[in-house]
């Protein structure tokens, strides 16, 4: 590595993905801390190229980090585009990787074959095991806003149409609140985990939008302690075909969001769909006996994005001491873990290959 520490943020290749691991306000910070931030041209980031080379980030082509000095890491969000490449840098992302998903040992493979390294984003954790940085509290919100827009379309008689990030919370809300005819209030909701990330997101996007707080079911601990509505098994699941059909035509629950989507995970706690749904294909139809009432899930991997400024400053402030103390990422305890794991990883995958 030179003297100066460096990043190289990469653009996203995923569709409508709009997010940055690192902004403009956080790219500052790093550059004030003696940092050097390089930083892809992209069209599709939410920032523009102009936010950040006003911060003082150098500016370089689009999906050119290939071809980037070995020893300047690479950080992006999302998993990197399908391909039998050797990857000979170290990669700070999502890499979706790490629970048996389809196709992990293909991509632990490449890190393999270039001698690189992946910490894995999802895997950075303070002593007490908790994620330094998280999209959770946005994944709920963006989660609950797609699910009320889903129901909106279905008591119009319509499948929901492709969804399009916004440009800040106001318009979120705004047009929430419009598709479902001024207020969501008399709609209810059920949030699982409602303590959590995730769940205190969600339940803060169905005040907004006007639901009662009586409609707002949250359930955490507490409440599913003693078991839920759901068949006992060796791994407990949520929500089944089975119970689904067992509740007959009466069955109010009409939207199910998933935002762990772990969908190829053999453990995946809500085995009624079998795919990811995207940004331009939001939901997915639970195959049911006809004469029952329709059954949508939307399990979109990347939801925070429908909230793509705000989703970002907060993970990447949240993620900055991190990517601060990264220089010294053999002593720290945050890296030091990541990087324990990636390895425990690679010679899982290599003896599963």
């Amino acid at each position: 590595m030179s003297s100066q520490p460096v990043f190289w943020l990469r653009c996203e290749k995923k569709p409508f993905e709009k997010r940055a691991a690192l902004t403009p306000t956080t790219a500052k910070k790093l550059i004030d801390a003696g940092f050097e931030i390089i930083v892809e041209r992209d069209e599709q980031r939410i920032f523009d190229d102009s936010e950040y080379e006003a911060v003082g980030c150098k500016l370089v082509e689009n999906n050119s980090w290939p071809s980037a000095p070995k020893d300047i890491p690479i950080i992006g969000l999302k998993e990197l585009p399908v391909s039998t490449d050797p990857l000979p840098h170290t990669h700070i992302h999502f890499a979706h990787c790490y629970k048996n998903q389809a196709g992990w040992t293909d991509v632990l493979s490449r890190f393999d074959r270039g001698n690189g390294t992946l910490y894995d984003l999802e895997f950075l954790e303070d002593a007490s095991g908790r994620r330094v940085a998280a999209f959770g509290f946005h994944a709920g919100f963006a989660g609950a806003a797609a699910s009320a827009l889903a129901f909106a379309a279905q008591r119009r008689g319509e499948k929901l149409g492709q969804l399009n990030p916004y440009a800040n919370e106001t318009a979120m809300i705004e047009d929430v609140k419009k598709k479902l005819g001024g207020s969501g209030k008399g709609v209810k909701a059920l949030v699982m985990g409602a303590l959590g990330r995730c769940g205190r997101g969600a339940v803060d996007l169905l005040r907004k939008i006007g639901l009662e707080e009586d409609d707002i079911l949250k359930w955490d601990l507490a409440e599913t302690a003693k078991g839920g509505p759901f068949d006992d098994s060796k791994i407990p699941s949520f929500l089944t075909h089975n119970t689904i059909a067992a509740s007959g035509e009466s069955r109010r629950l009409r939207v199910v969001v998933d935002v762990s989507c772990d969908t190829t995970n053999p453990f995946n706690p809500i085995p009624i769909y079998s795919i990811n749904t995207t940004f331009s294909e939001p939901t997915v139809g639970v195959d049911l006996p006809s004469g029952l009432p329709s059954l949508s899930v939307i399990s979109i991997d990347h939801l925070p994005t429908l909230l793509p400024r705000e989703s970002s400053e907060q993970f990447s402030i949240d993620l900055l001491p991190s990517l601060l103390e990264f220089p010294n990422r053999n002593t720290v305890r945050v890296w030091t873990a990541a990087h324990k794991l990636f390895a425990k990883k690679m010679e899982e995958a290599k003896a599963a290959a």
